[in-house]
């Protein structure tokens, strides 16, 4: 009897234990219900003027929404971009993790002055610090800043963001 009641609990024991396993491999990926493996949500958008162009760009305001970026996205044309602003003026990298497009990005002073341009490599893991402390940061498509004559010194004039 004692050696039938032994293999009924081993086998019980052993089936709870491969239950537990499945079930738990079966789980999504948590970062799935965060969405981190998905774009950003479009974000609130400002018009950007600098000198006589203009740039509408969404506007990454949290840390969530900074560290996401431009990542998956499949699409961004000309005139168009994302503004990540930051809490306070620090030194900052960027990457290019996840980020199929080709992109140029703007280091840029809370007054607005930009100081630093540099183009980024698509899926890239390179991080591309600013050379000093910054307020802002501006990607757009690669290219555009040089196509409508912007260039380190000018000066972007940043809305509210209230």
């Amino acid at each position: 009897m004692r050696t039938w009641y032994m293999v009924f609990l081993r086998s019980t024991i052993i089936s709870l234990i491969s239950l537990v396993f499945f079930v738990a491999c079966a789980q999504e990926d948590p970062g799935q219900d965060l969405g981190i493996d998905r774009p950003n949500p479009t974000l609130k958008a400002v018009d950007l003027t600098i000198g006589t162009a203009v740039v509408h760009a969404e506007v990454a305001l949290t840390e969530a929404e900074r560290n996401r970026g431009l990542m998956y996205r499949s699409s961004l044309r000309d005139g168009e971009g994302m503004l990540f602003v930051f809490d306070r003026d620090q030194q900052v990298s960027f990457w290019m993790k996840n980020t199929k497009l080709p992109l140029s990005l703007a280091y840029i002073l809370s007054d607005g002055t930009i100081v630093q341009i540099l183009d980024l490599v698509p899926f890239s893991e390179e991080p591309r610090p600013s050379s000093r402390s910054i307020r802002y940061a501006l990607e757009v498509p690669q290219g555009w800043f040089a196509r409508v004559g912007i260039q380190v010194g000018d000066k972007v004039q940043i809305p509210s963001l209230q």
